[in-house]
């Protein structure tokens, strides 16, 4: 949404025609009328007039003011409503115009699985590469909050110079996200049954407890896990298939081959219930206040590798 507002201010007007034609107004400083008002007068020395109204949903109880003028908008005004936290509601009149003879466009969040692939798609648009352990780095720490992925995207373009990849390391120092102690060398770890590396990982998040979520840290295994189930129920355990099947990027196959192999269907149900009692313990049911993250993570992975 922000950055389609963005495309608007930045494409729609000429620098000269935005002294007097720009409005940027905040919904919870006006009311419609005055918007309304605005939206009325006749641009000065150019085609159009841009009126952003951002916060729009402080006007939520006004809406019904707007029904006149979208019936009869003026054609030299583009007005924009960014519309957030919410939804308006598509029963009033005055949306129902909006939608059928305007742009009405939604935000919607994206699910998780499918963020790497809007990185991908991000990165790609913007002319430059980027590898899938760098990009997954990047979808396991920020998650669908897409206002940050773009930012940090744009902060990684700035530093890249003579080459337009993004890798690991660029991440670990202009991100700050560790390219060798993160969910996702977690979970290759165990899907190695590398015990040694697993507890290394386990020991840096608990030095580091700000940047690394329990919380997150058991969505992803009980994520994880659960794909390794999918996987011992499928019949077609073929790289492309099984990769379709989960939902996965083919690079990550061979770790569910892997767990699979060395955690049987028994074994991996009753990780998924480990990692249930872990995350009622970590919201301090059934543990004591003194137990900390890090002791909870240990004692999770001695059952997943006992």
């Amino acid at each position: 949404m922000d950055a389609l507002t963005e495309e608007l201010l930045q494409n729609v007007l000429s620098e000269e025609d935005k002294a007097f034609n720009e409005h940027i107004i905040y919904a919870n400083e006006t009311s419609m009328k005055e918007i309304l008002l605005q939206a009325r007068q006749f641009p000065m020395m150019s085609d159009y007039q841009l009126i952003i109204v951002k916060e729009a949903q402080h006007l939520s109880k006004q809406i019904n003011d707007l029904d006149a003028y979208v019936k009869n908008p003026l054609s030299s005004t583009i007005l924009v409503f960014n519309y957030k936290y919410g939804k308006p509601d598509g029963r009033n009149s005055a949306i129902k115009t909006i939608k059928k003879n305007f742009v009405f466009t939604e935000s919607a969040k994206i699910y998780e699985d499918k963020i790497p692939g809007y990185i991908h798609n991000l990165v790609k648009s913007k002319g430059l590469q980027i590898d899938v352990k760098a990009q997954n780095l990047l979808a396991e720490n920020i998650g669908n909050n897409l206002a940050r992925i773009h930012n940090e995207i744009e902060k990684l373009e700035i530093v890249l110079k003579d080459t337009k990849q993004i890798t690991p390391e660029l991440v670990e120092k202009h991100i700050g996200i560790s390219k060798d102690y993160n969910n996702f060398e977690l979970t290759k770890a165990i899907s190695q049954g590398n015990f040694k590396q697993s507890f290394e990982i386990i020991k840096y998040f608990g030095q580091n407890p700000k940047n690394n979520s329990i919380y997150m840290t058991l969505g992803i295994l009980f994520n994880f896990f659960s794909k390794v189930m999918i996987f011992h129920t499928l019949q077609d355990k073929s790289r492309s298939a099984a990769s379709s099947a989960l939902g996965v990027n083919p690079y990550f196959y061979d770790e569910y081959l892997n767990s699979a192999r060395i955690f049987p269907l028994k074994k991996v149900t009753a990780i998924i219930g480990y990692l249930r009692e872990a995350d009622i313990k970590s919201k301090g049911v059934g543990a004591t206040s003194s137990v900390s993250e890090e002791e909870l993570m240990r004692e999770l992975l001695f059952k997943i590798f006992n």
